[in-house]
């Protein structure tokens, strides 16, 4: 970015050119991927914009998503509907105290014809896998799903099966009910990229989701608009996308403010670096840019980094919440300015 073309010869003057109008074409075609997707999403969840931005961002950033929100709220129904609408196969797990890890990664049984042992896959075996009230698994469960989430792979009786592509886990829990949950620990809640909430719809948009809901539901007549090669192209696109050297330091000066914060027992690691870095690009992406503004890191910096960092006791003893924080964070570090030349 800002190369001098006079200090260049003609091959590479072509290349530079082509590089830019290839980027180009490819971000147009993310971004209307992206409008395909959620336009079809919103047939079903009705006023939540935002959300399924964030959730495709995450997706074509290779995360998974953490949503804690209310019962009722759709979070199953946005999960159904993403897969749906890219032809994903999708599997669910309904998490309690008495589930498993061979429940949810599969388990070899023994064949009495073939007189062998042969691997049935579990539940994590699909494309789209929603994890329901994750935080009702005990830690022993809730942790087969850590190899699966970082490497997209398991590992069954010495044997590595590798998950088909692409894959997505969407965990939801509840924070209201806390009795007979184990809370995630921070070295899982880091493996999610994104956390954040559906919240309630508002008046007229129930009334919508009524009037939708009369005859027959909306998930029932839902198509794909797109195919997992489809969304597999696009996250390859998004990591072309050009970050410059100042948007770098602005979304590693918020982390390492973070960790130095008065507040904060726990700031943000560089994997929380890294996932700002990746998502900063998918939301570029989606709105059709080749390059990435400090806007885009605004957009996603919360949902990015608060589930990461953990409050000091004193300071959650003064109704702070990291929402709060990162806000202080953001509005303290000075915006750098970007052409996109």
């Amino acid at each position: 970015m800002g190369t001098d073309l006079r200090e260049l010869d003609w091959s590479t003057i072509k290349g530079l050119v082509w590089q830019t109008v290839y980027t180009s074409s490819n971000m147009a075609t993310v971004n209307e991927l992206s409008k395909r997707i959620i336009g079809n999403v919103e047939r079903v969840i009705v006023g939540k914009r935002k959300q399924l931005i964030l959730s495709l961002v995450s997706w074509l950033s290779g995360g998974h998503i953490l949503l804690e929100d209310v019962p009722g709220v759709a979070k199953t129904m946005l999960a159904r509907a993403l897969a749906r609408s890219v032809g994903c196969d999708f599997k669910r797990i309904q998490c309690t105290p008495d589930l498993l890890p061979t429940d949810i990664t599969g388990a070899s049984i023994f064949n009495p014809k073939e007189v062998e042992f042969e691997f049935r896959p579990g539940p994590v075996f699909t494309q789209l896998l929603l994890a329901d009230e994750i935080n009702r698994a005990t830690p022993r469960s809730q942790a087969a799903l850590l190899e699966a989430m970082a490497e997209a792979r398991v590992s069954v009786d010495g044997t590595t099966h590798t998950l088909k592509q692409p894959f997505l886990v969407i965990a939801t829990q509840n924070p209201v009910d806390h009795e007979g949950t184990f809370p995630l620990p921070e070295a899982q809640l880091d493996r999610f990229l994104m956390k954040f909430s559906l919240g309630y719809p508002a008046m007229d948009e129930e009334l919508q989701m009524l009037q939708r809901l009369q005859h027959s539901h909306p998930l029932d007549s839902l198509e794909p608009v797109s195919t997992a090669e489809e969304l597999l192209a696009a996250q390859q696109d998004v990591k072309e996308i050009q970050v410059d050297r100042k948007v770098q330091e602005y979304l590693l000066q918020i982390v390492h403010d973070s960790r130095s914060h008065e507040d904060l027992a726990l700031g943000g690691s560089p994997r929380a670096s890294l996932a700002l870095y990746r998502s900063s690009q998918a939301m570029a992406a989606v709105l059709g840019r080749n390059f990435v503004i400090p806007d885009d890191v605004k957009k996603i910096v919360g949902a990015v980094m608060g589930h990461r960092m953990i409050l000091k006791p004193e300071s959650r003893l003064r109704k702070l919440t990291t929402d709060r924080i990162l806000q202080d964070i953001v509005s303290e570090i000075a915006v750098p300015t970007v052409d996109g030349s």
